[in-house]
């Protein structure tokens, strides 16, 4: 649940690199940036927000979730241009003290995306006789992935994550719908503290962050009809 316990965020990030291949590296990357107070992403929201548009069938799409009650629970679809490696921020969803069939009926109107998720989401709530969270998404109709999002190594850090948005920011890979104000509200307050994240009112900020964690898995939509087209069978000839 966003920003509440450390360790319950993941995330995704390194520097640009050619070696990558379709814009997700392998591993989380050593950090070099000098870390103090202010913004975390300390740049114009005009270099970043862009009209609405629509995307070929070719861009994968992804979507990241996190868990929330009290702080809102937050979810943001993610379309990639794998080709030019162009992550967009394209829909995002955000409210508090909601139940789960409530968030997963607006989520479902997105159409098949499948969500990317905190390690929270795993544990098992007392509102629910210990089922985790995530699996109480799946049982209202939603595609999770099987495990939390994290590096292609297993390995979970919050700045990294940070420092990869951040620098997909900067070199003009990151772009944002700009009717998304819920979104573009976090990213305005999102700061640092002595060199410390404040882990609040960060919820999309987070569920993003999930969904670049995860570019490996976002899926083309030729590439769900592939798999979920009816079988074909070979027609059999009477004699």
């Amino acid at each position: 649940m966003s920003g509440r316990r450390p360790g319950d965020r993941t995330s995704h990030g390194t520097h640009p690199s050619h070696n990558w291949g379709r814009g997700y590296p392998p591993a989380k990357p050593k950090l070099t940036r000098l870390l103090g107070s202010g913004r975390v992403f300390p740049v114009s929201e005009e270099n970043i927000a862009i009209p609405h548009r629509t995307f070929p069938s070719h861009f994968a799409r992804i979507g990241g979730l996190d868990f929330g009650w009290q702080h809102p629970t937050a979810a943001v679809e993610v379309v990639h241009d794998r080709d030019a490696d162009v992550v967009y921020v394209t829909k995002c969803h955000r409210l508090k003290e909601a139940s789960v069939i409530q968030h997963a009926a607006t989520l479902r109107d997105w159409g098949e995306l499948t969500f990317a998720w905190p390690r929270d989401g795993a544990r098992g709530t007392l509102e629910s006789a210990g089922v985790p969270l995530a699996e109480q998404f799946r049982q209202q109709g939603l595609r999770m992935l099987p495990e939390p999002a994290s590096f292609a190594d297993g390995s979970v850090s919050v700045e990294a994550g940070v420092m990869e948005m951040l620098t997909r920011v900067e070199s003009g890979r990151f772009k944002v719908f700009d009717h998304l104000n819920d979104w573009f509200s976090e990213f305005r307050l999102y700061h640092r503290l002595e060199g410390k994240i404040v882990p609040e009112y960060d919820d999309l900020l987070s569920a993003t962050r999930y969904a670049v964690v995860s570019l490996r898995f976002a899926r083309t939509k030729s590439f769900k009809d592939k798999w979920n087209r009816p079988i074909e069978y070979p027609r059999a000839s009477i004699a």
